[in-house]
């Protein structure tokens, strides 16, 4: 029997294949391997992620020019989404560094820690190269649900519970919502390729029905990257979460939601982006406001981060706003777009920064979860200390770190699109996040440590955390080779 595609299309999505295989195997590896050798995982774990990565440029030789597309225009191959793949190899692999020790230590089982993390990553690739409504939501899905069991994973841990069941109610309505709206996309144009979406809207009226749709749609994308007012699961499930899969919550699937974000709205809706630009704008925002408002009553440095990462989701949402219809011949500005590329590089680095110093902090037997954790740490580890300082500049946007040339760009491109209020309000904001990130500072260099509180020796962490480092302040000093590589990336 025929096959209802060429053999050839399985060359797109070689990469997303062979990590599926890899995860499989290690889930049965996982039922015969000896729980005092289980660190094996992780690193069959980190191979896998290595092998993935190294098949994108094989994929890219074997498939010809880009973009190149495949099973009927629901994945393509672009430089657009490489990059977004690249971002969510790096850190699902950061994630597993951070959990050597800290899943290692555990009375939990990793084999099925490992795997669940790499059928998110699996996931997370298949989004980015998602240009079919069906596609993404199914690669959605596939992240989405590795996501809720990580969530719960220690199960035994009244919080983690709280957490998962909380991230799988709202996610569960979250899906929902945006399956709804992409029916009524359907419904209305006939069509659930992004490519035909965006010609029936060129050719058709506006439609009171598609608009509903459109909204219900970017209801259901805002909850994925946590922005407002679909931001409330946020700070408790990463507060409840085992800090490294914290981390990753903060990182990796807010990196592929923004990637499938832009293509909805700007491959498929972008004829219709004066319609729902100011619903985008209302949520930054909001987000920025509630984000870092919340942060301020933080004690809970999960909780405090957590709610930074909200305020960081409406940061993004500039440049996205940045990147609509209104470039030569009615073209889309791509400064906006590649400014969130640079920002979400950069938010990368120091949020995984950041975390790994809250995993490598030892509090009676789990990571740190309060500011005076933090209580005289210079005098125990100054060189953590002096890391820790840079990812908190960076992440309230001060130079010369990555962050502020990140927010630097995507405030340009916000005021060039039309939108200074909202650029001023960002800046407004990361004056105020200063106020709860130097709560930190204020521990760690001019308040007396007490307690049971201890430095874990862990390499491969600190190995981890040194190259967030580097990257946060090379970033910073010279931008120029990311930011010719994310203009080299853009959408088609």
């Amino acid at each position: 029997m025929a096959l209802p595609f060429p053999l050839s299309d399985l060359l797109v999505i070689l990469p997303e294949l062979v990590l599926t295989e890899l995860a499989l195997g290690i889930l049965l590896w996982a039922t015969v391997v000896k729980r005092e050798k289980e660190k094996a995982l992780a690193w069959a774990s980190l191979a896998s992620l290595a092998v993935t990565a190294a098949l994108i440029p094989v994929a890219v030789s074997f498939s010809g020019a880009l973009p190149r597309t495949a099973f009927g225009g629901m994945f393509t191959l672009d430089g657009f989404g490489i990059f977004f793949k690249v971002l969510t190899l790096l850190a699902a692999a950061v994630t597993i560094l951070f959990s050597l020790r800290f899943v290692g230590t555990s009375p939990y089982p990793g084999g099925e820690y490992y795997a669940l993390l790499l059928f998110s990553t699996v996931g997370m690739l298949f989004m980015a190269s998602g240009t079919h409504l069906v596609s993404i939501y199914i690669a959605l899905e596939l992240m989405a649900l590795s996501q809720y069991v990580l969530a719960g994973y220690f199960k035994r841990e009244t919080k983690s519970v709280e957490a998962a069941a909380k991230y799988f109610v709202l996610g569960a309505f979250s899906s929902g919502v945006l399956l709804y709206g992409l029916s009524l996309v359907y419904g209305t144009t006939g069509t659930l390729s992004l490519a035909g979406v965006s010609a029936a809207l060129t050719a058709s009226p506006r439609s009171d029905l598609l608009m509903v749709g459109v909204v219900l749609t970017a209801c259901g994308m805002l909850f994925k990257i946590a922005s407002a007012p679909f931001h409330y699961w946020a700070p408790d499930v990463y507060e409840g979460a085992p800090t490294p899969i914290s981390a990753f919550f903060a990182v990796g699937p807010k990196i592929a939601a923004y990637a499938i974000f832009a293509r909805i709205f700007f491959a498929g809706f972008g004829p219709r982006a004066d319609d729902w630009a100011p619903i985008l704008a209302a949520s930054a925002a909001l987000t920025m406001v509630i984000g870092n408002v919340g942060a301020l009553m933080q004690k809970n440095v999960k909780r405090l981060l957590g709610y930074s990462s909200v305020g960081h989701a409406g940061y993004a949402l500039l440049g996205l706003l940045a990147y609509k219809a209104g470039g030569a011949a009615g073209q889309p500005d791509s400064f906006g777009l590649w400014a969130v590329m640079i920002y979400l590089s950069a938010y990368l680095l120091m949020t995984f920064g950041a975390f790994g110093l809250v995993v490598l902090l030892e509090a009676k037997g789990y990571a740190s979860e309060s500011v005076d954790d933090f209580n005289g740490l210079w005098k125990r580890n100054p060189f953590a200390a002096g890391a820790m300082v840079v990812f908190l500049l960076s992440l309230a946007g001060i130079p010369p770190t990555a962050g502020f040339i990140g927010k630097y760009f995507l405030f340009s491109a916000a005021v060039k699109a039309g939108w200074p209020a909202l650029a001023l309000l960002g800046v407004l904001m990361s004056a105020v996040s200063l106020f709860y990130y130097f709560r930190i500072v204020r521990a760690m260099y001019f308040v007396e440590g007490e307690g049971e509180v201890r430095w874990r020796e862990e390499p491969a962490v600190a190995i981890a955390v040194g190259l967030c480092f580097v990257g946060t302040l090379a970033i910073g000093v010279m931008p120029q080779p990311l930011v010719a590589l994310a203009k080299a990336c853009l959408l088609p």
